[in-house]
């Protein structure tokens, strides 16, 4: 039990640390929005518990506990009209391991274009949206111990300046055998730096404008490079109560983004009957976000498995968000 006593240890300690110096400078935020009702119902404390086809958003190492196939479908209203659709599938092959495509959309509703001297509007519209497509390739080293390594692509686009980067993201869980200890690790959105650009940024450019004659020289405006989120999320999960109709799983995650402070993550599932899922869950040193809470049926047809999740997330100052997630099981 010594490598557990550490790890309470790190979880303990991880949000006691000084203010983030880096704080609010990355961006593709999108990345950052939590993905799925079940893990946002359980306040994101999921790296070691995730077990279908939302693991790709998560934690890659958790898709090797998809026996056969998994498909998951999830969306979101954010707030100011944008929406958040993610999407993952998982196949699973006994000898050679699982793999799984993902991708993420955020999407916002055109706008008008304003500017300086038309404040009603141009007659033109813009609009922006957020993209992520995943690969991944995760299988068990051990009977007891998986791996799982995601490689993505991520494009932003702003009206006609656009913005790409490749990223990556690698995660463990380590399974022990005790009320199903698991002990996991995640790194997520790790790569290079992005930068927009776009003809807009195309500009006419006076060198002297204290002379009248001279020509106006074509210019470009230079974008500022911005830094991916990356997130270090390490947890811990446990099964205290584990009778014939009526189980219960507790987690608990410290997370360590790059321009954040540090977070704790806690949530909880109560699993009766086999077949419904009360949660709930709670998230420290968010800026806005603090209790979560869901509800899911796993429901058999025939051969496949039909899965409905629902989760409610409160926030300080902002609206609620709900989440909706659909699976089908092979």
């Amino acid at each position: 039990m010594k490598p557990l006593v550490c790890i309470i240890i790190v979880l303990a300690a991880l949000p006691a640390g000084a203010q983030n110096p880096n704080l609010g400078t990355s961006g593709a935020q999108f990345l950052e929005i939590p993905a799925g009702a079940r893990p946002s119902a359980i306040g994101g404390a999921v790296v070691a518990n995730v077990r279908d086809a939302s693991a790709l958003f998560w934690n890659p190492a958790g898709i090797v506990n998809v026996p056969s196939a998994d498909l998951h479908l999830s969306h979101t209203s954010w707030w100011a009209s944008m929406t958040l659709t993610h999407a993952a599938v998982v196949l699973t092959d006994e000898s050679f391991g699982s793999f799984g495509l993902s991708v993420a959309l955020l999407s916002v509703d055109k706008m008008e274009v304003t500017t300086e001297l038309e404040p009603e509007g141009t007659g033109q519209f813009f609009d922006a949206r957020d993209l992520m497509i995943g690969a991944t390739y995760a299988r068990r080293l051990t009977e007891d111990f998986s791996v799982g390594v995601t490689a993505k692509y991520v494009n932003q686009r702003i009206w006609s300046q656009t913005a790409s980067g490749v990223a990556f993201d690698v995660g463990t869980q380590y399974h022990v055998d005790f009320r199903n200890l698991t002990i996991a690790m995640s790194m997520t959105n790790f790569g290079g730096d992005m930068r927009y650009d776009g003809q807009e940024l195309s500009v006419k450019y006076d060198a002297d404008p204290s002379m009248s004659y001279n020509r106006l020289t074509p210019a470009r405006l230079a974008g500022e490079d911005y830094a991916l989120p990356l997130r270090f999320q390490v947890g811990v999960s446990i099964m205290p109560v584990k009778l014939e109709d009526m189980s219960l799983l507790l987690e608990v995650d410290a997370v360590h983004p790059n321009d954040n402070d540090e977070r704790l993550n806690v949530g909880g599932e109560l699993n009766i009957l086999q077949y419904f899922n009360l949660r709930g869950g709670y998230r420290f040193g968010y800026d806005t976000e603090r209790a979560t809470f869901g509800a899911g049926v796993d429901v058999p047809l025939g051969d496949l498995r039909l899965v409905v999740d629902y989760a409610y997330a409160t926030y300080d100052l902002l609206p609620s968000i709900s989440r909706f997630s659909l699976g089908i099981r092979f």
